[in-house]
């Protein structure tokens, strides 16, 4: 086998109906289902693809991990059911593997958010690590926002991977309260307080210096409304993960 795609999901039924028939190209296709009940394994069943069942464990990587495990490919390439991948990456992709020394390589990945693709603001190239040999990387499976640890060299692909992470705003503060919920209990499992120190850092330096860097120097504004939300988010990110670590202190 040349390459195995890896994916994981919760509740993902919609987009797996669209990305999976899309991939025949490829080896193998496992798919890990971590308790969504809505019918996206039997979704994935109809698709061929190797299916398995784990927890819906917090920190993804891990399930991340056991997918990459089941893999026989000799290269691996995960992807999160909101992703899409054009005809062209998938030639520069087949390609590219068949003759290369580097052990991994970053693709560029588009952001679609509310109707429209963002072009500025640390949102595109948004470079993602998520091809690369088996055995040669692999994940901490400490923090869920983590990178793959690559052992060798690390190249890159020119075509762009699409992404389709928010239909709304409504899905979009879901997932804001998922992520803020894991990066609290990291920050809480770190050994993190509240404190003078710690307020200062999570409640001004980090957000203003985030929202500063985004909406102004990398240009977010000019992506309009949208610009504008995803910067304040970003920097509101730290904000509400600190009153959780906050909240988190004093229910222990």
């Amino acid at each position: 086998m040349l390459i195995s795609i890896t994916i994981i999901g919760h509740r993902e039924a919609g987009h797996l109906q669209e990305l999976l028939p899309g991939l025949g190209w490829a080896d193998e296709v496992i798919y890990v289902d971590c308790e969504s009940g809505d019918g996206s394994l039997e979704i994935a069943e109809k698709n061929g693809c190797k299916t398995f069942e784990r927890p819906n464990n917090p920190n993804l990587n891990v399930n991340k991990s056991y997918a990459m495990e089941q893999a026989q490919g000799e290269w691996i390439l995960y992807l999160d059911p909101d992703e899409r991948l054009p005809e062209k990456l998938v030639k520069e992709l087949l390609g590219t593997v068949k003759d290369t020394r580097h052990s991994a390589f970053l693709l560029n990945r588009r952001n679609h958010y509310f109707g429209q693709w963002l072009r500025y603001g640390s949102q595109y190239p948004d470079r993602q690590l998520r091809l690369f040999r088996r055995g040669k990387a692999r994940f901490p499976n400490r923090h869920v926002h983590e990178k793959l640890e690559v052992e060798g060299s690390i190249g890159k692909l020119k075509e762009d991977m699409l992404h389709y992470p928010y239909r709304d705003i409504h899905q979009f503060l879901f997932k804001f309260d998922f992520y803020t919920d894991v990066q609290a209990g990291y920050l809480y499992d770190s050994g993190v307080r509240p404190g003078f120190w710690s307020g200062l850092t999570f409640l001004c330096l980090k957000p203003w210096i985030r929202f500063f860097r985004r909406y102004l120097l990398k240009g977010g504004f000019r992506d309009g409304y949208a610009g504008l939300f995803c910067a304040l988010f970003d920097a509101m990110n730290y904000i509400v993960r600190y009153f959780k670590l906050w909240e988190k202190t004093r229910s222990a």
